[in-house]
């Protein structure tokens, strides 16, 4: 199939898209690395009236220390993450998962910017997100703004940016001292949506109590999911009273609308989330004990 036509639009300048996204309004769109957006134009599970292409918007691109985080531009590619050191000293869990994202083709053209504001629910880089607790920059006429990753995703492929806003980089707060960290995921192919997924960051003091945890889902909701209640039960607790299995058992026990599809039904996918967040946890935390 083709997709519907389309006015198509070519920025050169962070200004200039959001330019057009406000004067455009709800029938334009913009296009990253086009990875998920183009496939859905081709099959007609959108339309749109007008397309505003990013790759030539200077400043969008690149990695960086700031303030205590790695920022990264919304336009950089998957591969490039993937290649950094910067990142994986940094950020090991963003490292971590981006092998997982598809295959090398897509990766070389798939963007993080792109993958955190199509918002897929089985997609690994929102769970890392929201895992480590990522802040999200959005540039619109009215100025800038941050967005913390867990107000970020708001439904089936929604988020709360603005008609006219733009997501311009996100910068994921380094973990220090004992830190430890793990993404898992069960996918029917190496490539696929993941059926269920969990990133999983963990810190611990020095008498090995948990100091700071966080829990990350994908492929178990309508949306990115941050399993909130389960970090607040383990926070200050000693590893000695937490077993994996509670830890994924817990995870999952608030969950709702869990998807139920030909791939499985919901019951199958909260046994197999249960388990991917227990092997997660079970890594991060012997990670963590080792540093």
């Amino acid at each position: 199939m083709k997709p519907s036509a389309f006015d198509y639009h070519a920025p050169t300048s962070v200004a200039e898209a959001v330019s057009l996204l406000a004067d455009l309004g709800e029938d334009a769109k913009p296009i990253a690395g086009g990875q998920s957006l183009v496939p859905m134009l081709a099959l007609r599970l959108t339309a749109l009236e007008h397309l505003v292409d990013l790759r030539r918007v200077s400043g969008l691109r690149g990695i960086e220390q700031r303030d205590g985080a790695v920022r990264i531009g919304a336009m950089t590619t998957q591969a490039v993450i993937g290649r950094s050191a910067e990142v994986a000293r940094g950020v090991p869990l963003l490292a971590r998962a981006t092998p997982l994202i598809g295959h090398f083709q897509i990766r070389n053209r798939g963007t993080i910017g792109g993958s955190l504001a199509h918002a897929d629910a089985a997609a690994e880089y929102p769970a890392v997100a929201l895992a480590l607790g990522a802040q999200l920059e959005a540039q619109s006429p009215r100025g800038r703004r941050t967005i913390p990753a867990d107000r970020f995703f708001t439904g089936l492929w929604g988020t709360d940016l603005a008609d006219d806003e733009l997501l311009t980089a996100v910068a994921f707060p380094r973990w220090d001292g004992r830190c430890g960290f793990a993404i898992e995921e069960f996918a029917r192919r190496s490539g696929d949506f993941a059926i269920a997924g969990a990133a999983v960051a963990v810190a611990l003091d020095d008498g090995a109590r948990i100091r700071r945890c966080g829990i990350g889902l994908f492929g178990l909701g309508p949306t990115p999911l941050r399993a909130s209640a389960a970090e607040a039960a383990l926070t200050r607790a000693g590893l000695a009273d937490v077993t994996a299995e509670d830890v994924g058992r817990t995870a999952l026990a608030d969950l709702e609308s869990v998807p139920s599809d030909l791939h499985g039904s919901a019951d199958y996918r909260r046994h197999v989330g249960a388990v991917v967040v227990a092997r997660a946890w079970q890594r991060a935390v012997q990670e963590a004990s080792d540093a």
